[in-house]
């Protein structure tokens, strides 16, 4: 009998091979004096020579790159911040800092990765792109072609990138978040305004209102790097964001300004006091006209692409048109049952309007201002919060607050969902679009801000067919 630490004995012949295994086997082998309780062998890492595989014990093995892409793609959040460049806005850092000082990241707590990376927000690795096995891969057919052809776009389910927002409020008629032209994000955080250039990822404290006013409205100008401010004080303040500087501060509200819309002239803004003053930054007055049309407060401005239609939303559950020569609205539309804060003109159809309805309502609307009719309605099952059509291709996206907090992206005008994107655990109360037209990013009052990656680039789609076409002869209404 072979004692331990001997080798061991030669295999017995095939004639013995049943007697063997019904033997008791030897005691240097199986020792009888340790009770089997199971025929499973569970190893154990720690005293496991992991050399003689050349592995290193001192890394979690199971964190793979692989593993992490995978629970993402299950559970619908990154795993872990490495792979989701994470990002900090610490609640502590706004009290330091003068208006206009760059944060570092080492210094400071503002915008701060986790993992610093040099890439810009399109090539950032580790991205959850079409390809990795995320998205949604919907049918679509191909604009411009004849013969119907269907093709695969995947929307990825996951957001490229995730950013820590400390106190970004969780109110339905504040507008917080835009993004410029030059590719920067304005955020509106308490009584500061930060700005993330999504290029290079520099961070800077623009201004802080002091402790007795907050940010309600945020509002970049079509062009440049003006960026207007509404406040809880009623005041409307407009800062050149190039140098930091405030160019001057407008009067004229009672009470908050919760929603702001640029034209190539002129700035709206609207108020609580349920009135919208149009000003003209070339002249001296705080404000040019002023429009009552609303019963309770404006939450959502836009101007039509061509500057000549003004929308505007309101808490009276009405969407108001109108235009530079008059202060009486041109158009009222009363059909939605809630409040008015979702409204975006299309880029491709002139005098197409989409507007969406709060809680009471989960309405997505489309209007033709030029014969003053409803094209179609759809409901979305939940609250609307935001809409933004694409300027690439005719989709759009919404925003949703109860009780999904989700994110959807249509197709018009069949309004066939392209995508559901779900992360947000509150209200996704905010949307902005990046200046290429294929990233949005979104807001919610569980203090993140989500980077999306959910329409084609200009050059992978051809609009012209499918967009020229009218759709204005649809009226059919739900």
């Amino acid at each position: 009998m072979a004692t331990p630490g001997d080798a061991l004995p030669p295999p017995a012949p095939s004639s013995h091979v049943t007697n063997l295994i019904n033997s008791t086997p030897p005691r240097g082998l199986l020792s009888p004096s340790r009770a089997i309780l199971s025929d499973r062998f569970i190893p154990s890492r720690s005293s496991s020579n992991l050399d003689l595989v050349h592995l290193d014990s001192s890394k979690d093995l199971y964190l793979t790159p692989y593993k992490i892409l995978l629970r993402a793609a299950l559970f619908g959040s990154p795993a872990t911040p490495d792979i989701s460049d994470r990002i900090s806005l610490g609640a502590k850092s706004w009290g330091g800092g003068a208006a206009g000082v760059s944060v570092g990241y080492a210094s400071r707590n503002v915008f701060r990765y986790k993992i610093e990376t040099r890439q810009p927000l399109d090539t950032s690795p580790f991205r959850f792109r079409a390809g990795s096995g995320e998205g949604v891969g919907i049918g679509v057919g191909i604009p411009g072609s004849s013969e119907g052809v269907k093709s695969t776009r995947k929307v990825p389910r996951s957001p490229c990138k995730v950013l820590d927002a400390p106190a970004l409020q969780d109110d339905f008629y504040l507008n917080l978040v835009d993004w410029s032209s030059n590719n920067v994000l304005a955020v509106g955080l308490g009584n500061c305004i930060y700005l993330w250039n999504a290029s290079s990822s520099k961070v800077t404290k623009l201004c802080d209102l002091g402790i007795d006013d907050s940010v309600c409205s945020v509002g970049w100008a079509q062009r440049g790097s003006n960026l207007a401010v509404g406040t809880s004080n009623g005041k409307l303040q407009v800062w050149d964001a190039s140098c930091c500087k405030k160019v001057r501060t407008m009067e004229g509200h009672r009470l908050r300004v919760g929603a702001l819309a640029w034209s190539a002239s002129m700035l709206s803004s609207g108020s609580r006091d349920k009135t919208i003053l149009q000003r003209d930054l070339r002249t001296s007055d705080d404000f040019v006209s002023k429009l009552s049309g609303h019963k309770s407060e404006v939450c959502g401005l836009k101007w039509s692409y061509d500057n000549q239609e003004l929308a505007s939303g309101g808490n009276d559950n009405r969407l108001l048109v109108w235009n530079q020569h008059s202060n009486q609205p041109m158009l009222k539309f009363c059909e939605h049952t809630a409040a008015v804060k979702a409204i975006s003109w299309s880029p491709h159809l002139h005098g197409l309007l989409a507007s969406g309805g709060g809680t009471a309502d989960r309405c997505i609307r489309f209007w033709n201002t030029k014969t003053n009719s409803q094209l179609s309605c759809i409901d979305t099952g939940g609250q609307v919060c935001n809409l933004a059509w694409s300027k690439n291709v005719n989709e759009l996206v919404s925003t949703h607050g109860y009780s999904q907090n989700q994110i959807i992206v249509w197709r018009y005008p069949s309004m066939s969902k392209l995508a559901i994107l779900t992360g947000h655990t509150y209200r996704v109360l905010y949307l902005a679009i990046s200046p290429d037209g294929q990233t949005i990013v979104t807001g919610a009052g569980d203090e993140t801000l989500r980077f999306w990656d959910v329409f084609p680039s200009p050059k992978s789609q051809n609009t012209n067919s499918d967009i020229g076409s009218s759709f204005f002869g649809r009226t059919t209404i739900r």
